[in-house]
Formats: structure tokens, C-alpha cells, sequence
């Protein structure tokens, strides 16, 4: 009871002001859940304003193209949250008459729906008495009950679920959107993952991690993630008659679904003269006029797991292109670092 009254209290004084804590519509709350997922608030803010302002309903999600789905999504990445998220407005939609499952077990079967984005639908919009348990909250409880197990095995998850569970019961457990709102925001404000104001937080005198001087080292994790590093030349074919040849990329890779530019993709760095002379080799049928590389340099985008080098290229052929006019492209959904090259390049291609 110690522990919610003392949460309760920092939230009521410090919580953020939020447009999907304003509503228990389930479709609202679910859609700021997927965006959120693997996003900072200030980033998904934007984002979940324009779809509410685009899809306000899940209906007019579900009878949207994958296209435009995946335009509006440009430039928050996972883009399989992205098309998971069309799915599931489809499926609830079409199969269940535009009414979400009202339950976290039911809610846990819809497509990209998971234990935390089912508990926070659950309580937020149905008031059930479940508590969510993300990053925000395994950091949180590790650190003020000094829980050392690691946090990337299944049983410890279930131990934590068990103890944010536990903590919303014996507090106030007719509102576990509020316990659950709050833990978040203190992890998100207060327990910050690096360098937090310890001396300054409501829990420093029963926080065991900072008592033990531990707190740089909750929530412990074992997995380490290994990064592998993909070089990509990308090469803007452009036609004599001043189309732009557009693909789509595979289903099996990154970036599923959105377009791209002709890909040369190779295993090691590649010095720019020889990239350069590479692209002429591979596209030496298509009667080249000139070649153009816009930096020497790769550009460096990293994802989670992957490390891409990056470069592009204007070649221009002497015949025609099956492809899109200029301003043709922007319709298009691209992966973001293509985005800002075009952006930024517009004028030189």
C-alpha cells in the first residue's frame, strides 16, 4: 500500500498530458499502443494525431489500401507494426463489426497485439484489473525491490507480472488505469534507464537498488544483440523519357512493403571508384548516359539490429523506363532514409 500511495501521489503531480489517457475508446487506445510500441512519446505523438485525424474510426482504418497505411506510418520504423496494425483493424472490422475484444485474453489474439499492449487495452479501456509490465515498469520494480534476475527469460517476466499485479491490488484495484499510467510515467520521467536524479525521487529512502548502489545495473539483462552490418549502393534509374524506375522490396527482408530504388547490395565496404565502376558492369545493357553518385561516403542508418551502409546514385539511361514521373514518387511509401534523399535531392534528379 506504501508503494502505490507514494506513486500515486508523484504521478497526480507530474503526469503528462496525453490525448489517449482522454478517451476509453478502445480503437484510440490500441492504435496509440502500436505506435508507442519500440517509439518515444514525443516522436508517436505526431503520428497518432494523424491518424485519429485520417482513420478516426477502425472501419476507416480497415478500408484503407496497405499504401497509404504504410505513407502515413513513414518515418517511425518497425514498419511491421505498421502492417500488422492494417490487418488487425481489417480483421476487427470485417470479423468482429468494428468491436475490439473487451477482455486481455481475447485481446491477445489480435495480430501484433502482445501481454503489454493486450494489459494496457484491457485496463485503460475496460477498467480490467491487470497491470502492464514493459521496460519502463521492469525498471521501476527492479530497482526499488532490488530484482537481479534477468529480465530476458520468460520466468522472470512472469515474476514481475506477479509482483505489478500484487502492487494494483493492494492499492486501488477500481482503477488500474491509474496504477498502470502511473508506474509508466515514472519510469518514463522519474527512473530514467541512464543517470536518474535519485536524490530527488520519492522512493530514495526504500529504493534497495540505491541504497546498494545498484542502480546502473537494474534491470539486468543477459541477451546481448548482435549487430551485422549491410552495405547498400542504391541507384535512381532514370529513362529518356523522364520516368523513374520504382521497386518494391521483398516480403522476407526490412523494410517489407515499402519501395525503393534498384539495389546493389554488397558484403564489405566498397571504395566509391569501385562501386562506381561495379554499377556501370551491372547495368551496362540499359545504353548508360552518365552516372552519378551523390556522396562518396556511406551514409550510416542504424536499426536494431542492423548497421546500413548506405549510398545512392542517379543513372541516367538512353531508353525507356518503366517507372513513375517526378512527381509521381511522392506518393509512394518509402523507407525514411530514401525519404530525406529525396527530400533533400529533389531538385538534382
Amino acid at each position: 500500500m506504501i508503494f502505490y500511495n507514494t506513486l500515486i501521489t508523484w504521478y497526480l503531480a507530474n503526469k503528462r498530458d496525453l490525448p489517449w489517457r482522454k478517451t476509453t475508446n478502445p480503437y484510440h487506445i490500441w492504435l496509440s499502443e502500436i505506435i508507442l510500441q519500440q517509439t518515444r512519446v514525443a516522436q508517436g505523438l505526431p503520428y497518432y494525431e494523424a491518424f485519429i485525424e485520417r482513420f478516426y474510426k477502425v472501419s476507416d482504418l480497415a478500408n484503407a489500401s496497405q499504401e497509404d497505411v504504410l505513407k502515413l506510418w513513414q518515418g517511425l520504423g518497425y514498419y511491421s507494426r505498421a502492417r500488422n496494425l492494417h490487418a488487425t483493424a481489417q480483421y476487427v472490422s470485417f470479423e468482429l463489426n468494428n468491436q475490439f475484444p473487451d477482455n486481455y485474453n481475447d485481446l491477445l489474439k489480435l495480430k501484433g497485439v502482445g501481454s503489454y499492449t493486450a494489459a494496457a487495452i484491457a485496463s485503460f479501456a475496460y477498467n480490467e484489473k491487470i497491470a502492464v509490465v514493459d521496460g519502463n515498469v521492469f525498471r521501476v520494480l527492479s530497482r526499488i525491490f532490488g530484482i537481479d534476475a534477468d529480465i530476458s527469460l520468460l520466468k522472470t517476466k512472469k515474476i514481475f507480472q506477479e509482483l505489478a499485479n500484487k502492487l494494483l491490488l493492494e492499492g486501488n484495484p477500481c482503477e488500474p488505469a491509474l496504477f498502470n499510467q502511473a508506474i509508466m510515467d515514472f519510469g518514463a520521467l522519474q527512473c530514467v534507464p541512464k543517470s536518474p536524479n535519485c536524490t530527488a525521487c520519492c522512493f530514495a529512502s526504500s529504493c534497495l537498488a540505491y541504497a546498494t548502489n545498484k542502480v546502473a545495473e537494474l534491470p539486468y539483462k543477459s541477451a546481448k544483440i548482435k549487430i551485422k552490418k549491410r552495405y547498400f549502393d542504391y541507384v535512381l534509374i532514370k529513362g529518356n523519357n523522364q520516368k523513374y524506375k520504382i521497386v518494391k522490396r521483398d516480403e522476407s527482408d526490412i523494410w517489407a512493403g515499402l519501395h525503393q530504388f534498384e539495389l546493389l547490395e554488397s558484403t564489405d565496404n566498397l571504395a566509391f571508384n569501385d562501386a562506381n565502376q561495379t554499377i556501370l558492369n551491372h547495368f551496362a545493357t540499359h545504353n548508360v548516359v552518365s552516372l552519378l553518385g551523390f556522396d562518396s561516403d556511406y551514409l550510416v542508418h542504424k536499426l536494431s539490429h542492423q548497421h546500413l551502409h548506405i549510398r545512392f546514385w542517379l543513372l541516367e539511361v538512353n531508353q525507356e523506363v518503366n517507372g513513375v514521373k517526378k512527381h509521381e514518387i511522392a506518393d509512394f511509401s518509402f523507407p525514411i532514409v530514401l525519404a530525406n534523399f529525396l527530400d533533400k535531392n529533389y531538385h538534382k534528379i
